[in-house]
């Protein structure tokens, strides 16, 4: 809010004319007029009266405490977007930043006017970018030290992204300071960054551990979902799942194994036999590819530890555990196809 509106709004409640308010002050009530409609600002000396007379602080008519509601913040962002659509990017660049100079102290405004204009700047080919840039990039640092965490990370962010464009790298690369480890945005914008330098080898490793990760992560979203189905008895849903869970093991080639296993549980809650009988030989032959993922082309890249010979035993020696005595397979002890399976699977053991 400008001065003058600040002036408006106490002198009203009092209330007071401008007539009454130039009488006090020793000015004319076209001076308090003009005040008011933002042709001219008051003497520097007249601060203090003007507050005392309003019953205010010289912070408060000065707007240095106001803060913009939310929904004025969104209006104005929707009004600067407009400016830029309609009107020449001058216009708009000089609008926007007066907006932001009403309201200084303000980070959520800052920073979504400024990128904004930063975006718009973009798509203008033709305009002389250096002219506003430096404007720009400093509304993006101050931002980064507001004790809003969310505001520095969103400013780290359109720094990052200005700093690459205009191919400064260190200073991109400081911005990553701003975004925590277990950000994945960190790894996708230092891959960014080594793509752009020319660092090819690391910009792969980071892409494909960040599939990777992201890869993990919807497998335990599946997985979650499937126990809440199981919880419900809902066994459509949990064969559902199990079938995108194949789908995503199969695409990402994780290997025979991660394919099988998380159809059995909806198989044995059916009572499905011939469905378990299948998916168990699955899963038990594929527990000794467990990890052949690692030699796919899509983590080419990765570090992986290889799973050992030790280890898949001692896996297929728990499986045969939970075959003989899990009370989930009760229903299939008196099938002989299982019972000559789970006898095959033994030897295989011993």
């Amino acid at each position: 809010m400008r001065i003058g509106k600040v002036i408006r709004k106490y002198r009203k409640e009092i209330p007071m004319t401008q007539e009454e308010m130039a009488a006090r002050l020793g000015v004319t009530a076209s001076a308090v007029n003009k005040w008011e409609n933002g042709v001219s600002l008051p003497d520097i000396l007249l601060l203090a009266p003007i507050a005392r007379l309003l019953g205010v602080t010289v912070d408060t008519l000065l707007a240095f405490r106001e803060e913009p509601a939310p929904e004025e913040i969104r209006f104005w962002i929707r009004e600067a977007d407009e400016w830029l659509q309609t009107g020449s990017y001058e216009e708009a660049f000089c609008r926007a930043k007066k907006r932001i100079e009403e309201y200084p102290n303000c980070d959520e405004l800052r920073l979504s006017l400024a990128v904004i204009l930063d975006a718009g700047c973009v798509m203008r080919e033709d305009l002389d970018a250096g002219t506003y840039e430096e404007y720009l990039e400093s509304c993006y640092v101050r931002s980064l030290a507001c004790k809003d965490a969310g505001i520095r990370l969103r400013a780290a962010e359109s720094l990052f992204c200005f700093y690459l464009r205009k191919e400064a790298y260190e200073k991109a690369e400081e911005c990553l300071t701003y975004f925590s480890d277990q950000n994945p945005e960190k790894k996708s914008r230092r891959a960014d960054l080594y793509q752009k330098t020319g660092r090819r080898e690391e910009a792969y490793r980071e892409y494909e551990e960040l599939l990777f990760s992201e890869l993990q992560r919807m497998r335990g979203i599946l997985a979650k979902l499937s126990l809440l189905a199981k919880e419900d008895g809902e066994t459509e849903r949990i064969r559902f799942l199990a079938e995108k869970q194949k789908e995503l093991a199969r695409v990402f080639e994780m290997g025979k194994y991660y394919e099988a296993v998380d159809g059995l549980e909806a198989a044995v809650m059916e009572k499905d036999a011939d469905a378990c009988l299948t998916i168990v030989r699955d899963i038990w032959e594929g527990i000794l590819t467990v990890g052949d993922d690692t030699d796919s082309f899509l983590y080419e890249h990765m570090k992986f530890r290889k799973v050992s010979g030790e280890f898949a035993a001692g896996f297929r020696r728990r499986m045969m555990k939970s075959l003989k005595e899990d009370p989930a397979f009760d229903f299939l002890r008196g099938d002989v196809r299982w019972q000559e399976l789970v006898e095959h699977l033994e030897e295989e053991t011993a």
